[in-house]
């Protein structure tokens, strides 16, 4: 089994211009940008996928669609959170059949379970399945802050392998790494750049999706080439966009990246809105300062 490892996208869901329908051939064209500028995995149906506004069957079109067009070039892990565990372990399943690599799972978000009931939530879908879970730790959604202490207890089930540390707090990684040891491998979920040097060897970006090249060079720069003064110019020519793509604005303010670059993915499902029209010129402006709205990377998108 090839470990999972560096910068992983978890990427919007493109919808039709009516957002009533999945846009299938934004879909695919996004999987082939994010591989093509060099990003090292694929997470569709996390958070930022929309994942709770979509139906069943779009579930399973946007699975086969990025498992399909990804053709093993990158890993593809397939969010299959939910608050039912009988509906992780189906959903898990069939990303299982349909030939996803993994699976990234958030806790229950509504019942606010006990570490007891977390455990066995997990254990019953790491029975079901022979697929790598990716545990998801990110208490502003989920209404759940697994602890260092819990994350190691879960790394004892045999596929659960990863955790996505969502937290604001970076030594979350180095005290998961004490406690669960090689048994975890840790994947930062916000704070990528400060994760990476206390031995996080991914992080689950959203900025990513507009920035894929930058984000996969962020993790080698530091992880492999250990070269800290590049990595730091990197990171602060990267933070402008931060705002944009964090916090309320997370879905809106990527799809707006979207279509200033010419790649249009529609708008977010209700009860989202589009990004306010008073700030999408702060929004571009960001945007050409960076370099993202030139004309060769628009040929290069072409």
């Amino acid at each position: 089994m090839k470990k999972f490892r560096g910068t992983y996208t978890v990427m919007i869901t493109p919808f039709t211009a009516d957002g009533r329908k999945v846009d299938e051939a934004a879909l695919r064209r996004l999987v082939d940008f994010q591989i093509a500028e060099g990003i090292h995995g694929l997470i569709p149906l996390g958070s930022t996928g929309e994942f709770l506004s979509i139906t069943p069957d779009e579930r399973r079109q946007i699975v086969e669609i990025v498992v399909k067009q990804a053709a093993g070039r990158v890993p593809v892990l397939i969010g299959t959170g939910a608050e039912w565990t009988d509906e992780v372990v189906r959903t898990s399943r069939e990303a299982e059949s349909m030939g996803a690599d993994g699976v990234m799972i958030i806790p229950p978000f509504y019942s606010v379970p006990t570490d007891d009931e977390l455990f066995t939530h997990y254990k019953k879908v790491a029975d079901a399945i022979s697929l790598p879970i990716m545990v998801y730790n990110n208490p502003a959604t989920a209404n759940v802050d697994m602890q260092p202490e819990l994350i190691a207890r879960i790394a004892q089930i045999p596929n659960c392998l990863y955790v996505k540390e969502s937290t604001l707090d970076p030594t979350r990684v180095r005290d998961i790494i004490r406690l669960a040891g090689d048994k975890m491998t840790v994947f930062a979920g916000v704070l990528g750049y400060e994760s990476f040097w206390l031995g996080a060897e991914g992080w689950v970006a959203v900025c990513s999706n507009v920035i894929p090249r930058w984000s996969a060079e962020l993790f080698e720069l530091v992880a492999d080439k250990r070269d800290m003064d590049a990595a730091l110019a990197l990171y602060m020519k990267m933070t402008p966009l931060l705002w944009w793509v964090g916090g309320p604005r997370y879905v809106s303010g990527t799809k707006a990246a979207f279509e200033m670059m010419g790649m249009p993915m529609g708008p977010p499902r209700a009860p989202r809105l589009p990004l306010p029209e008073a700030q999408l010129p702060a929004l571009r402006d960001v945007l050409h300062q960076m370099g993202v709205l030139t004309e060769e990377a628009a040929r290069a998108r072409a």
